[in-house]
């Protein structure tokens, strides 16, 4: 066979395949619809807190069936009498609630498969080791593209941050998920997202105690060694780092309240127009959704990266030893070489 027959046969090959992925795609989205006409005949909503087959009123039945509104269900309750109001949406309650048991089930899922795709590791890597190699990787270069051989150290965090969220808010796509009371996407309570940030916060405080010293961190909220310039200099330094005390504080809640809005908002939306459309709209908004949970997981994840860097960085000479440790993992990871000394 020439050449040229071989090229030809390339190109039509790709040609083919070209042709059938929208066929495929066509056929995906014809399954989705054809089940959800088939829920709908089988399994019809009923009123919230009523028995299945019992008389649901279009639209408004059909919307409130299908919501979960933002308090979790309480699966198990270690204190039943002292319960908080069913409309509670930050509690301090001794319970296992939906999103507690879905967040468990997520855990051990990305750690059984954490385990399964990096055992007996080879140099010859099959197809899941990889695959978990090239997730790795490209988390890392990304983002050492965004905070350079700094954020080496962080890399793990930043993995761990981004594949959790990820998979916690990919799982309210997932049936049952969101269909049953037991079960519901973790990062559509407002409790978990708020022990995310609050991690998040401590871990970058934490980090810059221990790259700058408690004298050298605290020196950057409350710089009095620029009263050596002179009074109206100290007064503002002392100003500006009193606000940048408070916007520290406010990091969690938006950290929090961003991803909870984003993914309960999402799911509020899909499950709407899910209740009151069979057609390609719910399939369009859950492709959507599945883009911006992925886009809200990279945002928590980059967030806490940036705002781990930013503890980690001297304001001043004075505030710890960090240039020279950064020297030194710079060094250590290769990417730091001696200068030679000008010749005279």
């Amino acid at each position: 066979m020439s050449s040229e027959q071989v090229a030809t046969g390339g190109v039509a090959q790709k040609a083919n395949r070209g042709r059938s992925l929208p066929v495929r795609w066509l056929a995906i989205i014809g399954v989705v619809i054809a089940l959800n006409i088939i829920a709908f005949a089988f399994f019809p909503p009923f009123p919230k807190g009523g028995q299945p087959g019992e008389a649901c009123a279009y639209p408004a039945c059909f919307i409130n069936g299908t919501l979960e509104f933002p308090a979790p269900h309480v699966v198990y309750d270690f204190d039943p009498a002292t319960a908080p109001s069913p409309g509670a949406l930050i509690t301090f309650h001794p319970s296992i609630s939906s999103t507690i048991l879905t967040m468990w089930i997520v855990m051990a899922l990305v750690i059984v498969g954490a385990i399964v795709t990096t055992r007996g590791r080879k140099d010859v890597p099959g197809r899941l080791q990889n695959v978990a190699e090239f997730a790795y990787e490209s988390l890392q270069n990304f983002a050492t593209s965004l905070g350079g051989p700094a954020a080496l150290p962080y890399v793990p965090l930043f993995a761990a941050f981004f594949i959790f969220i990820l998979f916690s808010n990919w799982s309210g796509l997932v049936p049952p998920i969101g269909k049953l009371e037991e079960l519901r996407a973790p990062t559509s309570d407002v409790n978990t997202t708020i022990g995310l940030a609050l991690v998040s916060f401590f871990t970058f405080h934490i980090q810059g105690f221990r790259k700058l010293g408690f004298s050298g961190y605290l020196g950057k909220f409350f710089p009095l060694y620029e009263f050596r310039q002179g009074i109206g200099a100290g007064v503002i330094a002392l100003f500006v780092g009193l606000v940048e005390l408070m916007l520290e504080f406010v990091k969690p809640l938006t950290l929090s309240m961003r991803l909870f809005g984003n993914i309960y908002g999402g799911e509020v939306a899909l499950g709407v127009i899910t209740a009151l459309t069979i057609s390609f709209v719910p399939v369009l908004l859950f492709g959507l959704e599945v883009m911006l949970n992925a886009v809200q997981a990279l945002i928590f994840s980059v967030l806490t990266l940036m705002f781990t860097l930013g503890a980690i960085e001297s304001h001043h000479p004075a505030e710890g030893e960090l240039g020279h440790e950064a020297a030194d993992a710079l060094e250590g990871h290769g990417a730091y070489q001696e200068q030679p000394a000008p010749a005279h």
